[in-house]
């Protein structure tokens, strides 16, 4: 077992621990409002290698609704830093974008923490392949310490 692995592991079971209860009140709540479609929004997308899996989101708006991506990176078909999950017949999973596919798909990366958004699709993309020719545990520790400060600042930029 690698040390990316053991990472993911870990951090995955401490933050689904962690957020249990909190990611239970969404799923009432989700429940209770939203409908005949069930809690959890089901996508397809490409993995590790292109296989493609099944996500699970919350049917809600905003940073809550990834919380059960965290299930995705303890069975391994997720990492907690990654490049950005594509649709498996998504226009850039061609080519030289392919390589993005070489690692696991990721909660948050480089491009998350570095303007998502405000970010072209082009600089999101070469974010994502510089991460993938150059990730190493360090990267991932510097990325995981940037992405809840970068969620706080995103949310303050809403709300002002």
């Amino acid at each position: 077992m690698t040390a990316k692995r053991v990472l993911d592991l870990t951090g995955g079971l401490t933050l689904l621990l962690l957020l249990a209860l909190p990611m239970a009140a969404v799923a009432l709540a989700t429940a209770l409002t939203g409908g005949p479609h069930g809690t959890l929004r089901r996508r397809t997308m490409a993995g590790r290698d292109g296989r493609p899996f099944v996500i699970l989101t919350f049917r809600t708006p905003g940073p809550l609704a990834a919380l059960p991506l965290l299930l995705h990176v303890v069975r391994g078909q997720m990492s907690l830093v990654g490049p950005c999950p594509l649709t498996p017949g998504h226009r850039e999973c061609t080519g030289e974008a392919r390589r993005r596919l070489s690692v696991r798909p990721g909660l948050t990366g480089p491009w998350q923490v570095s303007g998502r958004s405000e970010l072209p699709w082009e600089e999101r993309e070469l974010l994502d392949l510089h991460y993938v020719d150059h990730h190493w545990l360090g990267t991932d520790l510097a990325v995981l310490a940037r992405t809840l400060p970068a969620v706080r600042r995103r949310r303050a930029a809403r709300s002002a």
